[in-house]
């Protein structure tokens, strides 16, 4: 689309990340992979060795008449830990670390302004690594809308479930 802006973000598991993001009006497309690393065209058997240097991502295209990106970011960092340094609950490595994949130094700016008053909400360092987008891998397709497609396997009820509800539940948030 005309005037539609990128960004990756990474808040551990994919399948997470994306199913939050989806709900956002104004997301355009939130489609799962790998960035962050020195591996070219890595698989998911590769990426979750930890090896890659590469993190589980959502490449996220919104419309910025519709969201801005202070309000993806509410989303983004709502759904996962970003205290939590390479992990997000029982998913460990540096492939589920919290980061940021910049387009431009315009994003970076509202990125890192956002952390730094995000950060005055908690009591230990938001860990979330901010960087500029350098390449985005998309995942294989099976891991494409993985929650959509399989709300009924056990790690989508007991992982990404409440992580949806609990941002439907929230005032002004999808």
């Amino acid at each position: 689309m005309d005037g539609s802006k990128e960004i990756v973000l990474g808040g551990g598991c994919f399948w997470c990340t994306e199913a939050c993001l989806v709900l956002v009006d104004g997301v355009l497309r939130a489609t799962a992979g790998y960035a962050g690393g020195a591996t070219e065209n890595p698989t998911y058997e590769q990426v979750s060795s930890g090896r890659t240097g590469h993190a589980e991502v959502v490449e996220v295209e919104y419309d910025p008449s519709v969201v801005g990106l202070e309000e993806i970011l509410d989303v983004f960092f709502a759904s996962h830990d970003p205290t939590s340094l390479n992990r997000q609950g029982a998913d460990v490595g540096t492939q589920y670390r919290s980061i940021v994949l910049c387009a431009d130094e315009e994003q970076r700016a509202v990125v890192e302004s956002y952390i730094a008053r995000l950060q005055r909400s908690y009591s230990r360092p938001v860990v979330t690594e901010v960087a500029e987008l350098e390449r985005f891998y998309p995942a294989e397709e099976h891991h494409q809308q993985y929650y959509a497609r399989n709300p009924r396997q056990g790690y989508c009820r007991v992982v990404i479930a409440p992580k949806v509800e609990k941002l439907r539940g929230r005032p002004g948030d999808p």
